[in-house]
This record gives C-alpha cells, structure tokens and sequence, in this order.
C-alpha cells in the first residue's frame, strides 16, 4: 500500500510517500480501506519530536490520526462490525498511521460513520470530537447558563467546541481574526474578540471555565479571566503531575511535569482556579454520541481544505500556517 512516510524526527523533516505493508489483523481488530483522514496540529509536533517524553514512536512512521473509510476485513473476535461497514475512528496512540491506504486498530476505537455527511467530512471529527467532548465532559463541571471561553474559535478544535457548547446552553466568548468573524458568529459565539487588535484578558471578566489551546503566555493570561473556583482545561500543555499518574508514566516523568507546569500551577493556586491537562484518548462509545448529534444537525463539521493524498505535505504546511478554518482534510481514495 502507499503511506506517508517520516524517516526521522525534526522540524524540516518532510513525510515522503512510500510503499508500506499493508497491516494486518488481530482477534479484536477491523482493517478498514481509509477513504479520507484528516491533519492535525499533533501530527506536526509529533515529527518535530516536541511529544518524544509522551509517546516514543520509533521511526520509519506513518502520521496520522482520523479517518473515515470502509471495512474490508475484521478479526475472529470482532463483535461490533462487519466488512463493508463505513466507520470512522480516531485510533489509540501507538496505532495510529492515517496517512496510507489501510489501517489497522481495535473495533473500541471505531464508530459507524455519521449517515448525513461525507468521507471527508466525518474524516475531520474524531481528533477534534473526543478532544472537545472530554474536555467538557470529564474535565469539567459544566452547567447551563455559565461563562466558558475558547481560544482560536475558527480553528479546527473551536468550531466543533463552540457548537458543542451552545447546545450544552453555555455563554461562549471566542478570539479569532476579523475575517473569520462571521464563522463563528455563525456557530454561535457571544462575544468574539479580535486577537491582532484587542487583549481577551482586558474584556472578560469572571469566567467559569477556559479551553486552552495556545501557547503558555495566552494560557496564564487566561488563568486571570476566570472566577474563583474556575477551570482550565488545556490541550496544549504543559503536563502535570497528574498527568503523569493518569498516563502510567514513572515517577521521573511525574517530576519533569511538575517542573514544566510548576509556574502555571502556582498562578492558578493564586486565583484559586484548578488548572488540569488533557491528554485525549481514544474511544468509540464518545463516537457514537458525538454521531447522534451530527446526524441531528447539531453539529456540523467544518472543512477548510480537501487535498489530494499526494499533496498530504503541502496540507500538513499548510495547517502548520494556521491559516485554517476548521479542518484540512486528504481524500484518499
């Protein structure tokens, strides 16, 4: 099968197209024949090396995390599917690989593909899905009627955040850039503040709750807009502690995080806020709730880009720019 390919880690390293083996199976595994997947930030800093401490893949790899496309073939103890089931799936770390023809991962990981949109579209959900849904669900105490703000809302996770957000009844404040004020207008944003003009940290005040996605400077800036007894969630870091404990890592790991977020957790002590990192994992059983509310018209995926498979570097330089409007997808097949 063709894959895309890093032979090393490192911010000029680029992904070549190769010919790999295609995968097989185990008892508990669907091969599915990939139609679409998309890119992500994660898959930029994965090559770079930035995410070594957490997941220490060996290189040749195939990048890659979403995708959508048909099952061809499944293991002997697979209760959940059947070949010629379109499903679309966020595969476990350590069996991701989206960027080829076919893959191989476990059914828990899958879900049936949303009957109400494309390849390409459910292709851009899962990464960003499962990001925003645990982040609200298992980080947060979220209530009707309270205040949350979420960084870069015309990026590929705040269009799927915001959206989830005004049907969990929240108030959303939002940063992006004038010309995509319409956008997440559209998806429902409160108050939407320009970030090459204005200072989020001037205008909100007393916010329940903050999903972080930037860098450190913007996430202590944003530690200050929130009420006492506020959260942070953050998806970009840095790690705590905890972190380390929730991810079985050892206890050198669990001191290196303590030293990397020590400032954040210190500043966040301070404004009596609880400060907490998310590591997203997989998982099927969020799929499927999250394709209720697809095929319900509550939310939409929101697709900037389709790219042909041969032109996946281009796309990855691309999202890199952070240029884009939601997602920026490969057709595949």
């Amino acid at each position: 099968m063709k894959a895309f390919v890093i032979n090393k880690y490192g911010k000029k390293e680029k992904m070549q197209l190769s010919d790999a083996a295609k995968p097989t199976i185990k008892d508990t595994e669907i091969l599915v024949e990939i139609h679409a997947t998309a890119l992500n930030l994660l898959d930029s800093k994965i090559k770079n090396g930035e995410f070594k401490l957490l997941l220490p893949y060996k290189t040749p790899l195939v990048l890659g995390h979403d995708l959508a496309g048909v099952i061809v073939e499944t293991g002997r103890k697979v209760t959940k599917f059947k070949a010629g089931d379109e499903v679309y799936a966020r595969p476990a770390d350590f069996r991701i690989g989206t960027f080829a023809e076919f893959i191989a991962f476990d059914q828990a990981d899958a879900a049936l593909k949303p009957k109400n949109i494309s390849m390409e579209e459910a292709a851009s959900i899962p990464l960003v899905g499962l990001t925003v849904w645990q982040a609200f669900f298992e980080k947060a105490h979220l209530k009707k009627g309270q205040k949350v703000f979420i960084q870069a809302g015309s990026g590929g996770v705040g269009t799927f955040a915001i959206q989830l957000a005004k049907h969990l009844g929240l108030e959303v404040a939002t940063t992006t850039s004038s010309k995509n004020h319409e956008l997440v207008q559209s998806l429902g944003a409160d108050v939407i503040i320009d970030y090459k003009t204005q200072h989020f940290e001037n205008i909100l005040k007393d916010y329940d709750y903050v999903l972080n996605s930037q860098d450190k400077k913007t996430l202590l800036k944003s530690i200050t807009i929130l009420k006492s007894g506020g959260q942070l969630v953050s998806i970009s870091g840095p790690p705590t502690p905890l972190s380390a404990k929730e991810l079985g890592l050892s206890w050198v790991m669990k001191f290196v995080f303590g030293m990397i977020s020590s400032k954040v957790r210190k500043k966040a002590k301070q404004q009596h806020v609880d400060y907490s990192f998310l590591f997203m994992k997989a998982n099927g059983a969020q799929l499927e709730e999250i394709t209720k509310l697809i095929e319900a018209g509550i939310i939409k995926p929101i697709v900037d880009k389709v790219y042909p498979f041969e032109h996946a570097q281009q796309a990855l330089e691309y999202v890199e720019s952070g240029r884009a409007k939601g997602k920026v997808v490969l057709k595949i097949k």
